[in-house]
Protein backbone atom coordinates (compact mmCIF):
# COMPACT_ATOMS: atom_id res chain seq x y z
CA UNK A 1 0.00 0.00 0.00
CA UNK A 2 3.24 2.38 0.17
CA UNK A 3 3.05 3.38 -3.38
CA UNK A 4 -0.54 4.40 -3.41
CA UNK A 5 -0.61 5.94 -0.25
CA UNK A 6 2.41 8.07 -1.09
CA UNK A 7 -0.13 8.98 -4.54
CA UNK A 8 -2.68 10.08 -2.45
CA UNK A 9 -0.78 11.82 0.53
CA UNK A 10 1.01 13.48 -2.09
CA UNK A 11 -1.96 14.97 -4.07
CA UNK A 12 -3.43 16.39 -0.42
CA UNK A 13 -0.20 18.02 0.56
CA UNK A 14 0.54 19.63 -3.23
CA UNK A 15 -2.94 20.81 -3.22
CA UNK A 16 -2.61 21.97 0.84
CA UNK A 17 0.32 24.14 -0.24
CA UNK A 18 -1.31 25.63 -3.25
CA UNK A 19 -4.49 26.30 -1.56
CA UNK A 20 -2.81 28.42 1.23
CA UNK A 21 0.10 29.60 -0.49
CA UNK A 22 -2.52 31.03 -3.19
CA UNK A 23 -4.53 32.12 -0.44
CA UNK A 24 -1.68 33.91 1.75
CA UNK A 25 -0.78 35.76 -0.98
CA UNK A 26 -4.19 36.54 -2.71
CA UNK A 27 -5.50 38.58 0.44
CA UNK A 28 -2.19 40.51 0.31
CA UNK A 29 -2.17 41.75 -3.08
CA UNK A 30 -5.97 41.99 -3.90
CA UNK A 31 -7.21 45.21 -3.08
CA UNK A 32 -10.56 44.43 -1.70
CA UNK A 33 -9.32 42.20 0.51
CA UNK A 34 -7.54 44.27 3.02
CA UNK A 35 -10.22 43.53 5.77
CA UNK A 36 -9.83 42.20 9.31
CA UNK A 37 -11.49 38.91 8.08
CA UNK A 38 -8.98 38.27 5.37
CA UNK A 39 -6.16 39.49 7.50
CA UNK A 40 -7.05 36.47 9.97
CA UNK A 41 -8.01 34.43 6.77
CA UNK A 42 -4.57 35.12 5.82
CA UNK A 43 -3.01 33.73 9.12
CA UNK A 44 -5.32 30.94 9.22
CA UNK A 45 -3.89 29.91 5.77
CA UNK A 46 0.13 30.43 6.83
CA UNK A 47 -0.80 28.34 9.99
CA UNK A 48 -2.39 25.52 8.05
CA UNK A 49 0.66 25.35 5.58
CA UNK A 50 3.05 25.44 8.40
CA UNK A 51 1.97 22.59 10.27
CA UNK A 52 1.25 20.74 7.07
CA UNK A 53 4.80 21.07 6.26
CA UNK A 54 6.12 20.30 9.66
CA UNK A 55 4.66 17.27 9.49
CA UNK A 56 4.37 16.31 5.45
CA UNK A 57 7.39 16.11 3.58
CA UNK A 58 9.33 14.02 6.58
CA UNK A 59 5.65 11.64 6.12
CA UNK A 60 6.13 11.28 2.52
CA UNK A 61 9.73 10.39 2.72
CA UNK A 62 8.81 7.47 4.78
CA UNK A 63 7.08 6.05 2.09
CA UNK A 64 9.79 5.78 -0.03
CA UNK A 65 13.15 4.97 1.67
CA UNK A 66 13.82 1.70 3.56
CA UNK A 67 14.24 2.69 6.97
CA UNK A 68 12.21 5.48 8.83
CA UNK A 69 14.45 7.33 10.76
CA UNK A 70 14.30 11.06 12.01
CA UNK A 71 17.31 12.75 14.10
CA UNK A 72 16.87 13.52 17.50
CA UNK A 73 17.42 17.08 16.44
CA UNK A 74 14.78 16.93 14.07
CA UNK A 75 12.24 15.70 16.19
CA UNK A 76 12.61 17.78 18.43
CA UNK A 77 12.25 20.78 15.45
CA UNK A 78 9.41 19.05 14.45
CA UNK A 79 7.61 18.74 17.83
CA UNK A 80 8.42 22.99 18.24
CA UNK A 81 7.36 24.00 15.05
CA UNK A 82 3.80 21.88 14.92
CA UNK A 83 2.57 22.65 18.62
CA UNK A 84 3.33 26.63 17.19
CA UNK A 85 0.91 26.25 14.71
CA UNK A 86 -1.31 23.90 15.48
CA UNK A 87 -1.63 26.01 19.01
CA UNK A 88 -1.85 29.23 16.45
CA UNK A 89 -4.99 28.03 14.95
CA UNK A 90 -7.15 27.77 17.55
CA UNK A 91 -6.70 31.57 18.64
CA UNK A 92 -6.55 32.49 15.25
CA UNK A 93 -9.99 30.94 15.01
CA UNK A 94 -11.59 32.31 17.82
CA UNK A 95 -9.92 36.31 16.64
CA UNK A 96 -12.28 35.59 13.39
CA UNK A 97 -15.12 34.86 15.83
CA UNK A 98 -14.75 37.70 17.56
CA UNK A 99 -14.71 39.61 14.06
CA UNK A 100 -17.60 37.78 12.87
CA UNK A 101 -19.90 39.15 16.05
CA UNK A 102 -18.26 42.65 15.51
CA UNK A 103 -19.14 42.53 11.77
CA UNK A 104 -22.97 41.53 13.02
CA UNK A 105 -23.86 42.82 16.20
CA UNK A 106 -22.03 46.44 16.13
CA UNK A 107 -21.55 47.16 12.07
CA UNK A 108 -21.43 50.85 12.89
CA UNK A 109 -18.41 49.91 14.53
CA UNK A 110 -17.11 47.71 12.92
CA UNK A 111 -13.82 49.82 11.46
CA UNK A 112 -13.33 51.39 14.84
CA UNK A 113 -12.89 48.31 17.06
CA UNK A 114 -11.12 45.50 14.49
CA UNK A 115 -8.66 48.31 13.96
CA UNK A 116 -5.63 47.33 12.32
CA UNK A 117 -3.92 47.91 15.82
CA UNK A 118 -5.89 45.37 17.23
CA UNK A 119 -5.92 42.91 14.54
CA UNK A 120 -1.74 42.54 14.80
CA UNK A 121 -2.06 42.25 18.90
CA UNK A 122 -4.28 39.53 18.88
CA UNK A 123 -2.14 37.27 15.76
CA UNK A 124 0.96 38.30 17.72
CA UNK A 125 -0.06 37.45 21.14
CA UNK A 126 -1.42 34.76 19.43
CA UNK A 127 2.17 33.62 18.16
CA UNK A 128 4.36 34.59 20.87
CA UNK A 129 2.40 32.54 23.70
CA UNK A 130 2.30 29.56 21.19
CA UNK A 131 5.92 29.69 21.00
CA UNK A 132 6.37 30.44 24.32
CA UNK A 133 4.21 26.86 25.03
CA UNK A 134 5.91 25.35 22.15
CA UNK A 135 9.53 25.83 23.72
CA UNK A 136 8.20 24.67 27.18
CA UNK A 137 7.34 21.28 26.40
CA UNK A 138 10.03 21.14 23.85
CA UNK A 139 13.07 21.68 25.86
CA UNK A 140 11.09 20.04 29.12
CA UNK A 141 10.56 16.63 26.85
CA UNK A 142 14.01 17.07 25.11
CA UNK A 143 16.42 17.75 28.41
CA UNK A 144 15.01 14.51 29.94
CA UNK A 145 16.79 11.15 29.56
CA UNK A 146 15.38 8.79 26.64
CA UNK A 147 15.89 4.80 27.11
CA UNK A 148 17.12 2.33 25.10
CA UNK A 149 13.61 2.04 23.07
CA UNK A 150 13.49 4.49 20.31
CA UNK A 151 10.45 3.92 18.29
CA UNK A 152 8.14 6.19 17.82
CA UNK A 153 4.62 4.41 17.74
CA UNK A 154 3.46 7.55 15.25
CA UNK A 155 4.39 9.20 11.57
CA UNK A 156 5.69 12.28 13.43
CA UNK A 157 7.34 13.24 16.46
CA UNK A 158 4.48 13.96 18.77
CA UNK A 159 4.25 14.93 22.36
CA UNK A 160 2.38 11.90 23.86
CA UNK A 161 4.36 9.19 21.87
CA UNK A 162 7.64 10.80 22.64
CA UNK A 163 6.32 10.74 26.52
CA UNK A 164 6.44 6.52 26.49
CA UNK A 165 10.48 6.81 25.74
CA UNK A 166 11.41 8.77 28.55
CA UNK A 167 12.99 6.90 31.32
CA UNK A 168 12.49 9.50 33.95
CA UNK A 169 9.37 10.00 35.94
CA UNK A 170 6.74 11.70 33.57
CA UNK A 171 4.12 12.70 35.98
CA UNK A 172 5.13 16.47 36.11
CA UNK A 173 5.77 17.12 31.93
CA UNK A 174 2.02 14.87 31.48
CA UNK A 175 0.17 17.11 33.51
CA UNK A 176 1.64 20.51 32.35
CA UNK A 177 0.96 19.02 28.82
CA UNK A 178 -2.42 17.96 29.50
CA UNK A 179 -3.41 21.40 31.38
CA UNK A 180 -1.69 23.71 28.76
CA UNK A 181 -3.40 21.42 25.83
CA UNK A 182 -6.73 21.85 27.98
CA UNK A 183 -6.47 25.64 28.39
CA UNK A 184 -6.08 26.28 24.63
CA UNK A 185 -8.81 24.25 23.46
CA UNK A 186 -10.97 25.33 26.44
CA UNK A 187 -10.21 29.49 26.31
CA UNK A 188 -10.43 29.75 22.55
CA UNK A 189 -13.14 27.17 22.15
CA UNK A 190 -15.35 29.55 24.96
CA UNK A 191 -14.84 32.32 22.41
CA UNK A 192 -15.99 31.01 19.47
CA UNK A 193 -19.01 29.36 21.20
CA UNK A 194 -19.33 32.75 22.87
CA UNK A 195 -19.20 35.04 20.09
CA UNK A 196 -22.13 32.38 18.15
CA UNK A 197 -24.25 32.68 20.68
CA UNK A 198 -24.55 36.55 20.62
CA UNK A 199 -24.40 36.12 16.73
CA UNK A 200 -27.47 33.56 16.42
CA UNK A 201 -29.23 36.14 19.13
CA UNK A 202 -28.93 38.82 17.05
CA UNK A 203 -29.47 37.13 13.30
CA UNK A 204 -32.90 36.11 15.42
CA UNK A 205 -33.86 39.45 15.96
CA UNK A 206 -33.30 40.58 12.65
CA UNK A 207 -36.96 41.40 11.11
CA UNK A 208 -35.83 41.11 7.19
CA UNK A 209 -35.30 37.57 5.91
CA UNK A 210 -32.48 38.81 3.23
CA UNK A 211 -30.51 40.44 6.36
CA UNK A 212 -30.58 37.03 7.97
CA UNK A 213 -29.47 35.10 4.77
CA UNK A 214 -26.68 37.62 4.52
CA UNK A 215 -25.52 37.02 8.12
CA UNK A 216 -25.55 33.31 7.87
CA UNK A 217 -23.22 33.70 4.70
CA UNK A 218 -20.88 35.90 6.37
CA UNK A 219 -20.26 33.29 8.62
CA UNK A 220 -20.82 30.11 6.89
CA UNK A 221 -17.28 29.42 5.52
CA UNK A 222 -15.77 30.00 8.86
CA UNK A 223 -18.41 28.17 10.95
CA UNK A 224 -17.02 25.18 8.77
CA UNK A 225 -13.74 25.05 9.40
CA UNK A 226 -14.71 25.87 13.36
CA UNK A 227 -16.97 23.03 13.54
CA UNK A 228 -14.59 20.32 11.53
CA UNK A 229 -11.06 21.65 13.25
CA UNK A 230 -12.46 21.52 17.08
CA UNK A 231 -14.24 18.53 16.52
CA UNK A 232 -11.41 16.33 14.96
CA UNK A 233 -8.93 17.89 18.00
CA UNK A 234 -12.00 17.14 20.55
CA UNK A 235 -12.42 13.48 19.15
CA UNK A 236 -8.93 13.24 19.71
CA UNK A 237 -8.40 14.39 23.16
CA UNK A 238 -11.77 14.29 24.97
CA UNK A 239 -12.45 10.58 24.56
CA UNK A 240 -11.47 8.30 27.71
CA UNK A 241 -8.12 6.90 27.65
CA UNK A 242 -9.87 3.00 27.34
CA UNK A 243 -11.44 4.06 24.04
CA UNK A 244 -8.00 5.26 23.07
CA UNK A 245 -6.81 3.42 19.82
CA UNK A 246 -3.49 4.04 18.44
CA UNK A 247 -5.01 3.25 14.91
CA UNK A 248 -7.36 5.56 15.20
CA UNK A 249 -5.63 8.43 16.72
CA UNK A 250 -3.48 7.68 13.89
CA UNK A 251 -5.85 8.51 10.81
CA UNK A 252 -7.55 11.67 13.06
CA UNK A 253 -3.89 12.70 13.04
CA UNK A 254 -3.77 12.26 9.19
CA UNK A 255 -7.14 14.51 9.23
CA UNK A 256 -6.22 17.29 11.40
CA UNK A 257 -2.14 17.76 9.81
CA UNK A 258 -3.13 16.76 6.09
CA UNK A 259 -6.62 17.17 5.33
CA UNK A 260 -7.51 19.72 7.25
CA UNK A 261 -5.37 22.16 5.83
CA UNK A 262 -6.14 21.16 2.08
CA UNK A 263 -9.88 21.42 3.10
CA UNK A 264 -9.74 25.23 4.38
CA UNK A 265 -8.94 27.13 1.73
CA UNK A 266 -11.34 25.43 -0.59
CA UNK A 267 -14.24 25.90 1.59
CA UNK A 268 -13.39 29.78 1.81
CA UNK A 269 -12.59 29.74 -1.76
CA UNK A 270 -15.95 27.60 -2.88
CA UNK A 271 -17.75 29.95 -0.77
CA UNK A 272 -16.90 32.93 -0.44
CA UNK A 273 -17.72 35.51 -3.40
CA UNK A 274 -15.33 37.84 -2.52
CA UNK A 275 -12.00 35.48 -2.89
CA UNK A 276 -13.87 34.08 -5.89
CA UNK A 277 -13.63 37.57 -7.41
CA UNK A 278 -10.55 37.95 -6.35
CA UNK A 279 -8.97 34.86 -7.80
CA UNK A 280 -10.80 35.88 -11.41
CA UNK A 281 -9.32 39.49 -11.42
CA UNK A 282 -5.41 38.37 -10.43
CA UNK A 283 -6.33 35.21 -13.30
CA UNK A 284 -6.85 38.06 -15.62
CA UNK A 285 -4.15 40.30 -14.58
CA UNK A 286 -1.88 37.52 -15.14
CA UNK A 287 -3.21 36.23 -18.35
Amino acid sequence: MQAPLFGLFLIIYLVSVLGNLGMTILTKVDQNLQTPMYFFLRHLAITDLGYSTTVGPKMLANFVVDQNTISFYFCAAQLAFFLVFIACELFILSAMSYDRYVAICNPLLYTVIMSQRLCWVLVAVSYVYCTFVSLLITIKIFTLPFCGYNVISHFYCDSVPLLSLLCSNTHEIQVMNQILAAFNLISSLLVVLVSYLLILLAILRMKSAEGRRKAFSTCGSHLTVVTVFYGTLIFMYVQPKSSHSLDTDKVASIFYTLVIPMLNPLIYSLRNKDVKYALQRTWKKIT
